[in-house]
């Protein structure tokens, strides 16, 4: 079982099966209007899709290529991404008006938490300048293990991430993932034979206070 870090102000919560996007999507909007309301707690929250393609706000419907589960359009940013089985996503329901009111930031400190669980795993992951996401190399070429698209509104965050712990990548054969044709989407059982997503939440849970902490520095500079 994975350890829940100890943490009074923030809901961490894991839901075993497929959760349905269209009622994960209610509820993580639910939630955030509580938590600006100040009547609900924040929140992490890792789950698993049944096989879903969702469109950010800058989705191009020519990178559609191949529509063969059901389309969800969201309010995140980016593209065309996947959601399905053995991908762990998660949305995160984070009050930035006590951590620090800079999306850059909160984006960047992301990229740093997810790019630390999976060193625990024993993936080099990296950040690329010029293209959201989590990066690694996969037989010496650049791949994509992992994506990023959030909103913020009023200041509380919504959606999150997304990794390939072990998805069926053929799945991705229907977008242009992230509209980015010239690279390649890969993950952890590709890379490392890692397929336990109670595995990577470890990961996760282990690098969180790292990840709240560097999130507070803008607050603490603001001070």
């Amino acid at each position: 079982m994975t350890h829940i870090p100890d943490m009074p102000d923030i809901e961490w919560r894991i839901s075993p099966g497929l959760t349905p996007y269209d009622q994960s999507l209610a509820e993580m909007e639910a939630r955030a209007a509580a938590v600006v309301a100040g009547e609900a707690r924040e929140l992490v929250w890792l789950l698993e899709h049944p096989p879903v393609y969702t469109a950010g706000t800058s989705a191009d419907p020519v990178e559609l290529v191949d529509p063969r589960f059901p389309v969800f359009q969201t309010g995140r940013g980016g593209k065309y991404t996947y959601h399905g089985p053995g991908q762990r996503t998660g949305y995160l329901v984070l009050d930035l008006n006590k951590r620090g009111r800079d999306v850059r930031h909160f984006v960047h400190t992301l990229e740093d938490w997810l790019i630390a669980a999976l060193g625990r795993l024993g993936v080099n992951a990296f950040r690329a300048e010029g293209r959201v996401g989590i990066w690694t190399r996969d037989g010496g070429s650049e791949a994509k293990v992992g994506a990023i698209g959030v909103r913020v509104r009023r200041w509380v965050t919504l959606h999150g991430f997304a990794i390939n712990v072990a998805p069926d990548l053929s799945h991705f054969g229907g977008i242009v993932p992230c509209g980015l044709p010239e690279f390649p989407v890969t993950s952890l059982f590709a890379l490392n034979g890692v397929k336990s997503l109670e595995t990577f939440d470890e990961a996760l849970a282990f690098s969180f206070p790292a990840f709240l902490n560097d999130l507070g520095a803008v607050r603490q500079n603001e001070a």
